[in-house]
């Protein structure tokens, strides 16, 4: 594992934290892989009954590492390894609870619509800034967002890229419980420890049926990453990136 993913076990709970704060815990391709084996292991070990998302005080995920995500606009697609997590995280079979201390950017936001359980921080940011850049959202969310959330939200948050306040992600169905930030990751834990002391095979087969359409989320994944291939090579997306990099310089 790198450093900036940490694994850790605690009783039935597998806690996986992103660990790059000086980047906001923007993810990289070895984060991804990271996570990724993570969530398998956790998938084929009967000890582990549920599994915990969390980043560091202040940020959850700032999203892909710009620097990966200008190389991937370059090389015309989504790298391997975001595809991967992307697909361990719709197939896992292990509730997952979501820690959310503070900024949730792209990603960030997105992965949280396959967890079961999120805690956020009263100051967390949820934002989706996809179509600024010439290109569209991923991780199913294009599906999974407006199931949750209606679609006004949803095309707001994914196509507006308005973000939202942890009440308004409260509102819309997208996080469970609002708390100082000091105290997200204790009641995350408390939430994920609560769902792993209950009949794990009642749990699986209750989830199964409420989650009920994974072929549709994985196809929906990859039929975003065919558009997202496709919007990088826009003359959007380019003038975008073109434009960011000026601001960065």
């Amino acid at each position: 594992m790198p450093d900036s993913v940490v694994v850790t076990d605690d009783g039935g709970v597998r806690i996986v934290r992103m660990d790059r704060p000086e980047k906001k815990n923007a993810l990289t391709q070895p984060m991804y892989a990271a996570m990724t084996q993570a969530l398998r292991e956790a998938d084929a070990s009967a000890a582990v009954r549920c599994v915990m998302i969390a980043g560091s005080p202040g940020a959850f995920c700032a999203g892909a590492d710009i620097g990966e995500f200008l190389e991937a606009a370059q090389s015309g697609g989504l790298r391997p390894m975001t595809l991967e997590f992307l697909h361990a995280l719709a197939r896992n079979q292990k509730p997952l609870v979501a820690a959310v201390g503070g900024i949730a950017v792209g990603i960030g936001t997105t992965m949280l619509l396959h967890c079961d359980h999120v805690v956020a921080a009263t100051g967390a940011v949820f934002s989706t800034p996809f179509t600024k850049l010439g290109l569209i959202p991923e991780a199913a969310s294009s599906l999974l967002a407006p199931m949750r959330m209606g679609h006004a939200r949803a095309f707001a948050l994914l196509v507006m890229g308005r973000p939202l306040s942890a009440d308004e992600a409260k509102h819309a169905g997208i996080v469970n419980t609002v708390v100082d930030a000091a105290a997200v990751d204790d009641l995350a834990l408390q939430a994920a420890r609560e769902i792993a002391a209950l009949p794990a095979g009642a749990i699986a087969v209750a989830r199964k049926l409420m989650r009920g359409h994974l072929d549709d989320v994985v196809k929906r994944i990859d039929t975003e990453a065919t558009a997202f291939k496709e919007r990088l090579q826009s003359d959007e997306a380019r003038a975008a990136f073109t434009a960011f990099l000026a601001r960065k310089k």
